[in-house]
């Protein structure tokens, strides 16, 4: 039977990025620097050294960012409880007044060491200027946050589309086969029959009543079994399935229905169209922090199927495999005159038991 998924999982909307990550801090220390640049062009005179005055605007304004990216560190988890507005205004509110407590610190470092620190400006104009410059930065900070949590938004919607349009694809020509060949067991034997419906019915629960994004792969490769052992009632002798998956981590995480539409696609594009069947091998192996798995099948040369459904699950496959991973993932497509290879190659993630 199928382990239940939990609907849940992986559906959490993360309003802020992940201010914990050095990626993160590295893009906030380069803008941080690129204001400060900025800052000092518009207020550098001809009496001034550029460098003295970048190297104290830098100063000030890295200290901000860095006090900053400390803080929604430590408030992520909050934050995102929180909701979406109000974890905005939050997050001003909390920049701002810790912009205006740094101002407040670094005038009155100033007073006790003037020579080494100066700031030209009254107190009043210092924390004024510093209220409206930090206040225009966070605001402008706010508002692409705001339009980045949109657009992640809008791709975890486009993708769990993506995958309901693939838990679509159960081929009738599949569900025609498979109740044809249930009801010719029922007449010869009762018992691999009522096997079979079990089968069909995990089988049907997987594809259609599965709304996480990702899975284990112990649950995909058990999926696929079911799916095969469904395919070798009708098939008979004429399929065989060869698993080498004896080195992949079970508890690794996979973009949901990725392995048993392959499995199809090879059964129903290679094995059927040859006269004594043939042979799927579905093979797997870690690579340092990625896995690799292939699915390969022989073709029969001159005979194709006139249906489209493989590019559709090729490209679903792709698709999905792009939104989850980016660039870090591939999906291989080896089409020989007499063999049909697919390899994926994905990061590994290992979730909880």
């Amino acid at each position: 039977m199928i382990a239940a998924k939990d609907p849940n999982s992986e559906t959490t909307q993360a309003y802020l990025p992940d201010f914990c990550a050095a990626t993160t801090l590295f893009i906030i220390v380069l803008v941080a620097e690129l204001v400060a640049i900025a800052l000092t062009l518009a207020s550098y005179g001809p009496e001034q050294q550029f460098l003295i005055e970048l190297s104290k605007t830098s100063f000030l304004i890295l200290w901000i960012a860095l006090l900053g990216t400390a803080l929604m560190c430590q408030l992520k988890d909050y934050l995102e409880k929180a909701g979406q507005t109000r974890s905005f205004v939050i997050s001003f509110v909390v920049l701002e007044v810790m912009c205006l407590i740094v101002a407040e610190v670094a005038w009155q470092l100033t007073r006790v060491y003037g020579e080494s620190l100066i700031i030209d400006d009254t107190h009043a104009t210092f924390i004024l200027r510093t209220f409206a410059i930090s206040s225009i930065v966070v605001a402008l900070a706010m508002r692409y946050l705001y339009i980045s949590s949109e657009w992640r938004r809008s791709i975890v919607l486009e993708a769990q589309a993506r995958i309901s349009a693939l838990q679509a694809l159960i081929r009738p020509h599949f569900l025609f086969n498979s109740m044809n060949t249930i009801a010719s067991l029922t007449r010869t034997d009762p018992a691999r029959a009522e096997e079979a419906v079990e089968d069909l019915s995990d089988l049907l629960r997987a594809n259609l009543g599965g709304s996480a994004n990702r899975s284990s792969l112990k649950q995909e490769l058990e999926t696929a079994a079911i799916y095969q052992r469904i395919e070798k009632l009708r098939l008979g002798d004429r399929l065989a399935v060869r698993w080498d998956i004896e080195e992949l981590p079970m508890r690794a995480r996979i973009p949901s229905l990725t392995i048993q539409p392959l499995l199809e696609n090879a059964i129903y594009h290679g094995i059927e169209l040859l006269p004594d069947g043939g042979e799927v091998r579905v093979s797997g192996h870690r690579d340092d922090d990625h896995l690799e798995i292939t699915i390969s099948n022989p073709v029969a040369v001159g005979e194709k199927r006139s249906t489209g459904g493989n590019q559709m699950a090729m490209s679903n496959i792709r698709q999905r495999f792009e939104l989850a991973y980016g660039g870090k993932a591939s999906v291989v497509i080896k089409d020989d005159s007499d063999q049909f290879t697919v390899t994926l190659r994905f990061p590994l993630d290992e979730g909880e038991a």
